[in-house]
C-alpha cells in the first residue's frame, strides 16, 4: 500500500490521496427536535467514538483536550442548522495558554478541529484562551460572501461565551450545555443546544407571556441534565430527550450523521507550499525534504525540495 505521506512518482499537485486516518461515521450523532406548540427548537449532539478519533490524535493537556471536544460538539450542533451547502466554523484566538482553537463542520457532517497549547494549560475555557475573540463563520463556498460574527472572549466556559455571542451578535435567545470527558471507552463529547423561535416562526396561539413561560420552562428542564447522562453511550439520545421534555410536546426529527472530516491531501498541501518564496522553501528543507504536518489530523507529509517550485520561481 502506497504511503501517501512520502514522495511518490505521482506529481504532488495531482496526488489527491488522503492520509491514513479513520474512515469513521457516527450515523445518529445529531438529534434535532422541537417542542410542539412552543417557541423552542434544539439539537442534541453526541460525537461518540468520533471524539476519541479526533481528540486522541493530538498530544494535548487534559483540559485542552476537553475544551477541543466541547468546541467540536458545539460546532457540529450549530452547523446542523445550515440551510445551504457549505461549512460552519468556530475559531478562538487569545493571549492565553491556548492561543488558537478551531473546529469546523460541513453541511454533510464532516467535522475536524485542533487546538494549540503553549506552556502550562489548565482550567476552563476563559483561563485557557485569555483575552481575545471568538469568531463564528458561515462559509457558503467561493462564489458567496462569508458571514462572520465576532464576540470578545468573555465568560468562564465555552458555553457562556457562545451565549454571549447569540445575545449580542444574533439577538437570539439560546441555551447551550457542553460536556466532554475521557471515559473508559475513550474521549466523549456532547452538546445540547436550544434556540428560541421568533414569534413569526410559526408558533401559533401563544401570547408573549406564554411564550416566555414556555421558553423558561424548556431551559429550566434542560439545565437539569447531568454530564453523566450526556456522555453515556448506553443511553439512547431519544431516551435522554424524553427524560427532559416528555411533558412539553417533544417531537424528535430525523437524525443526522457525523464523520471524520479532515480534508487534507498531498495536492492541497503542495498548493500551499507553492505560495512560499524559494528562499522560505530552502529554509524549510532538511536533508532535501520539506515536512508539512496537517494540524487537524496530525499527519506529516514529506515533499522533495527539488520538486517544489515556490511563488518567486513561477512565471
Amino acid at each position: 500500500m502506497q504511503d501517501v505521506t512520502r514522495p511518490s512518482e505521482t506529481p504532488d499537485f495531482l496526488n489527491h490521496d488522503r492520509p491514513p486516518v479513520p474512515a469513521m461515521v457516527v450515523p445518529r450523532a445529531i438529534m434535532p427536535f422541537h417542542l410542539d406548540g412552543r417557541p423552542v427548537r434544539g439539537r442534541l449532539v453526541r460525537l461518540g467514538k468520533l471524539a476519541e478519533a479526533l481528540i486522541g490524535r493530538h498530544d494535548l493537556p487534559e483540559d485542552v483536550s476537553r475544551l477541543l471536544g466541547q468546541a467540536l460538539a458545539l460546532t457540529a450542533g450549530l452547523a446542523a442548522a445550515l440551510k445551504f451547502r457549505g461549512s460552519f466554523s468556530l475559531q478562538a484566538k487569545g493571549d492565553g495558554p491556548v492561543p488558537m482553537l478551531l473546529a469546523d463542520c460541513t453541511d454533510a457532517g464532516e467535522i475536524r478541529g485542533y487546538a494549540r497549547a503553549e506552556g502550562l494549560a489548565s482550567g476552563e475555557a476563559g483561563a485557557l484562551l485569555g483575552k481575545g475573540y471568538l469568531a463564528f463563520t458561515c462559509d457558503q463556498g467561493p462564489d458567496m460572501d462569508r458571514y462572520q460574527g465576532l464576540v470578545a472572549i468573555e465568560g468562564e466556559t465555552l458555553a457562556e461565551m457562545t451565549d454571549s455571542y447569540f445575545r449580542t451578535s444574533e439577538q437570539l435567545q439560546a441555551f447551550v450545555r457542553l460536556a466532554c470527558r475521557r471515559t473508559p471507552e475513550g474521549w466523549r463529547a456532547t452538546a445540547l443546544i436550544l434556540e428560541r423561535v421568533a414569534a413569526e416562526g410559526g408558533v401559533d396561539g401563544l401570547g408573549d407571556e406564554e411564550a416566555d413561560e414556555a421558553w423558561n420552562t424548556a431551559t429550566t428542564l434542560a439545565s437539569t441534565v447531568k454530564e453523566e447522562e450526556m456522555l453515556d453511550d448506553g443511553l439512547p439520545p431519544e431516551q435522554l430527550l424524553h427524560r427532559l421534555f416528555h411533558a412539553e410536546g417533544l417531537l424528535v426529527d430525523r437524525p443526522r450523521a457525523l464523520s471524520y472530516g479532515c480534508r487534507c491531501s498531498r495536492a492541497r498541501l503542495a498548493g500551499v507550499l507553492q505560495g512560499f518564496p524559494e528562499a522560505d522553501l530552502d529554509h524549510m528543507a532538511e536533508h532535501g525534504l520539506i515536512t508539512m504536518t496537517c494540524e487537524f489530523c496530525n499527519v506529516a507529509f514529506r515533499f522533495e525540495r527539488s520538486e517544489v517550485r515556490g511563488g518567486a520561481g513561477r512565471a
